[in-house]
């Protein structure tokens, strides 16, 4: 089950850099939601439910769920901000800003927690 456990966190980074990425190649001009951000907000929610699932499933249960609930609620802020700006042609640059900010505390807490 190690493979299936890589997979998805493969899957996870692959979507953390897509939103990063998407995001990054647009902070100069004007802002909105591109292709790259919504699929990897889309790909990030779904490898990381994935994730946390196989971890449940296949593993002795070592899940931390303060650090994963709070990863959840972040990612869903995330892709909360993405799904309601992404048919507009300009982001308002909070929203913008939001997104930016949270999908980097988002990768913090997974690296520094």
């Amino acid at each position: 089950m190690d493979i299936l456990h890589n997979i998805f966190l493969l899957l996870h980074f692959i979507g953390f850099a897509a939103l990063f990425g998407g995001a990054f190649v647009q902070l100069k001009g004007a802002k909105k939601i591109n292709a790259a951000m919504w699929h990897g907000a889309l790909t990030m929610l779904i490898s990381g439910l994935l994730l946390v699932t196989s971890l449940e499933l296949f593993t002795d249960g070592t899940v931390n769920h303060m650090k994963v609930g709070l990863k959840l609620l972040v990612l869903i802020a995330i892709f909360v901000l993405v799904l309601m700006n992404r048919k507009k042609e300009r982001v308002a640059d909070g929203a913008f800003w939001g997104i930016f900010g949270l999908t980097l505390l988002n990768a913090a807490i997974a690296v520094f927690w």
